[in-house]
């Protein structure tokens, strides 16, 4: 049921007002619960999202757009009547739907919430209430992002993600708190403002060739719609490249890519475990994610000529700088935050690969990072409520004397690395065998990510678990260390599950979200199906209510893909406002 959709959002951050409302000085204790009672509802919900979807009936790839949520909910908001053939009819809706792509998102969202609860059962012992009541409306917020179809409302979940993870960061942090807490709120506001001012313009723009066309948007904010009449009528390069280096600016910072990342580090290290669970496992997926939902659909252009080269580069930056300055840590849990800039590297190289292998390692990159370094901080979170330190020079043969938690962390760093059998294995290669096929140089380099992964990983597998016996010293009074318990085991064993699950048997993952990833490749066939082998024709270029029509521009009344085209082949749009330049040469109309 769609409504479905609706409760999955909003019932952790009615939880959480309640919780404010009705018990903000409450024992810690009956906030722990509240919490783990409604992530576990919440997840069971998004279970039963999960299974009505899979119910549906399939669509046609002629039948659909680049974007095509197969589940949603929409109810109009707001309805500007036409005033007359010049102003056609507009509206504003509150529009909610998933696809393969999301549906894997909030799954992996829901599972890590209940981790996070139960990670931080004994650490968060002041103003529990508010705490929890932040991790929930957190949750809600990320499963927003990803339920929304409305460009409005898209941006609304996204800036309203920053939030609750301010305050967690901010009051529940460590000594630098407030400094992480700033510098985060500063870094990702600041792009997303620019990203603000893409997406507007591109809304204008859209509607102009729309109402050029006499294909009015109704609903100018629909990604849907957005996304289809664009790939018909893709607007000019110049304007698609302006446009997307707005819209990527704050997704960059999201990512985070090199050199946007320098925020990261600090905002993992000073962060409490649940924050960097959530941060690591989910909050950074949003620049990913913004980047697929609307860059990849609805700029093709601009991806290919400014995307690949630019994000590629900068990719494969990240994945060396990152896993360089991983291998100089002496702090684990910086050393994990500087491994997930190079992950994401992999996961960015992947998307911007722009065919149907590199993009579908790119989604299977984001879920499986959400999974591995999500459990990874869990395990550093655990052993430092045991020595309360996190050096590596501090630590020794842990595995003699904590050997549950051992094996977790052995299975855990080994898919992180990209063991074959495992989660990480699977996302990565195909990443690299997508942009091997667009630009093996980057490939090439982004592959030695993998070494120096394994290098940093099993480096700290072998200080702090192998060897003798060295722990930081303590008093008498001090608790006696003892491996993980039942709460413990409980928040790491689903993710271990899924690790090994998705290392196995990574079709049903790849089933899932392989036709809205092979609705955007499509595009990316258009636009690479003929390469001329002289120079194009010259088109001329005439303005029409002020909307340039280009010789790229395409025409058709339906949204059928199957049809090839060639944006360098010249295309008439409208006879009377296109003429041929060259003379020698004739102007063919698509077939």
């Amino acid at each position: 049921m769609p409504s479905l959709l609706v409760v999955m959002i909003f019932v952790p951050a009615a939880v959480a007002t309640l919780m404010l409302l009705l018990d903000a000085k409450g024992t810690a204790v009956r906030a722990r619960w509240t919490a783990l009672l409604a992530t576990i509802v919440t997840f069971l919900l998004s279970l039963a999202v999960a299974s009505e979807y899979q119910a549906l009936p399939t669509v046609h790839p002629s039948e659909r757009g680049p974007v095509h949520p197969r589940m949603e909910v929409r109810h109009v908001w707001l309805d500007l009547a036409s005033a007359g053939p010049s102003s056609p009819q507009v509206k504003m809706e509150f529009f909610l739907g998933i696809d393969g792509i999301s549906l894997s998102l909030i799954l992996l969202t829901t599972l890590l919430s209940i981790s996070s609860v139960l990670v931080s059962w004994t650490s968060v012992k002041d103003r529990a209430s508010e705490f929890y009541a932040c991790l929930l409306i957190l949750e809600s917020g990320l499963i927003g992002v990803f339920c929304a179809f409305d460009l409005l409302l898209f941006y609304v979940f996204f800036e309203f993600t920053l939030i609750p993870l301010f305050f967690l960061v901010g009051i529940w942090g460590g000594p630098l708190r407030r400094y992480a807490a700033g510098k985060f709120f500063i870094y990702t506001l600041a792009g997303s403002v620019i990203t603000l001012l893409g997406l507007i313009s591109l809304v204008i723009e859209t509607y102009r060739v729309g109402f050029l066309f006499d294909r009015p948007l109704v609903t100018p904010f629909a990604i849907p719609e957005i996304a289809s009449l664009l790939s018909i009528h893709p607007l000019p390069a110049e304007l698609q490249a302006t446009l997307f280096l707005m819209i990527a600016a704050g997704f960059m910072v999201k990512v985070p890519l090199f050199p946007f990342h320098t925020w990261l580090p600090l905002a993992h290290v000073e962060a409490p475990t649940a924050g960097s669970v959530m941060l690591a496992g989910v909050l950074l997926k949003l620049g990913s994610y913004g980047f697929l939902r609307l860059a990849l659909p609805m700029l093709p252009d601009a991806c290919e000529t400014v995307g690949l080269p630019l994000i590629g580069l900068l990719s494969v930056i990240g994945i060396i700088y990152g896993s360089l300055c991983a291998l100089a840590q002496n702090d684990i849990k910086k050393l994990v935050a500087y491994s997930s800039v190079a992950h994401l590297g992999f996961c960015m190289l992947g998307l911007f690969a722009l065919n149907s292998e590199g993009i579908s390692g790119g989604v299977l990159q984001m879920i499986n990072h959400g999974l591995s370094t999500g459990a990874l901080f869990c395990i550093v979170g655990m052993f430092y409520e045991r020595y309360h330190t996190r050096k590596l020079s501090e630590l020794g043969g842990l595995a003699s004397k904590l050997p549950i938690l051992s094996v977790a962390m052995v299975v855990t760093s080994f898919a992180s690395i990209g063991l074959p059998g495992l989660n990480g294995f699977v996302g990565e290669v195909t990443a690299l065998i997508g942009m091997f096929k667009r630009d093996p140089v980057y490939a090439i380099i982004g592959a030695l990510g993998v070494v120096l992964g394994a290098w940093y990983l099993l480096g700290v597998l072998q200080k702090a678990f192998f060897g003798p016996l060295l722990e930081p010293p303590h008093d008498d009074h001090h608790e006696p260390i003892t491996d993980l318990n039942a709460r413990e085991i409980l928040a790491l064993a689903p993710l271990l599950v899924m690790c090994v699950w998705l290392g196995l048997f990574p079709q049903s993952t790849i089933d899932l979200i392989s036709p809205d990833v092979q609705a955007i490749t499509r595009l990316y066939d258009e636009v690479r199906v003929v390469k001329p082998l002289g120079p194009p024709d010259v088109v001329q270029m005439v303005p029409h209510d002020d909307v340039l029509v280009t010789a790229a521009t395409r025409r058709t009344d339906s949204n059928d893909f199957s049809n090839t085209f060639n944006p360098l082949k010249p295309q008439i749009s409208e006879p009377t406002e296109l003429a041929a330049i060259s003379s020698s040469k004739s102007v063919e109309e698509r077939p």
